[in-house]
């Protein structure tokens, strides 16, 4: 099952306060692993899950800046923080706040990432989708995507500087919201 096919049908769907979203890649992005409430909230069976591309659930609306930002920020091997906007495999589309790390085998070989994502507050989400609306404006402006990601990375850079603050502080700013 591919979700490049699923159109976003405006229903939100949330999860508890108490529950994580929980999914393990390989050092590709490639699910590996998959707990129920991932299965639940983005509406797809572990088999339809487990073995896709992680970005099976991109929502549309996220800005690609976003995860370029991710990727480089891992292949780094530091951690990450980001509020996401998923899309689920029925159309529905929900908010997280992801925790995303670098995985290691004991002899220190990245074997992947693991992601833990809560509920993040209305407000929260608000202000992300503030920020992503400068970023998605600067991405529409292009039809080449190589291009469209220096866009929204070029916007992102200057709200960051605008801001006089680093992506990790403004992520947590939003988080205290």
């Amino acid at each position: 099952m591919r979700l490049a096919q699923t159109r976003p049908t405006g229903t939100e769907r949330t999860f508890g306060d108490g529950e994580l979203i929980v999914s393990k890649t390989d050092p590709r992005g490639v699910i590996t692993y998959a707990n129920d409430v991932f299965l639940r909230v983005s509406a797809l069976a572990e088999e339809d899950a487990v073995g896709q591309p992680h970005n099976i659930i991109r929502h549309p609306d996220m800005p690609r800046a976003v995860f370029k930002l991710l990727w480089d920020t891992l292949k780094q091997e530091q951690e990450i923080f980001a509020y996401v906007l998923n899309l689920a495999a029925d159309g529905a589309h929900y908010w997280v706040f992801a925790h995303v790390t670098p995985s290691y085998d004991t002899a220190g070989r990245l074997v992947g990432y693991h992601s833990n994502r809560r509920v993040p507050s209305r407000t929260a989400v608000a202000a992300a989708d503030e920020l992503y609306a400068v970023l998605r404006a600067a991405e529409r402006r292009h039809d080449h995507t190589p291009d469209a990601v220096a866009a929204g990375v070029a916007a992102l850079q200057a709200v960051l500087a605008e801001r006089g603050s680093t992506y990790d502080e403004l992520i947590w700013e939003i988080a205290a919201r």
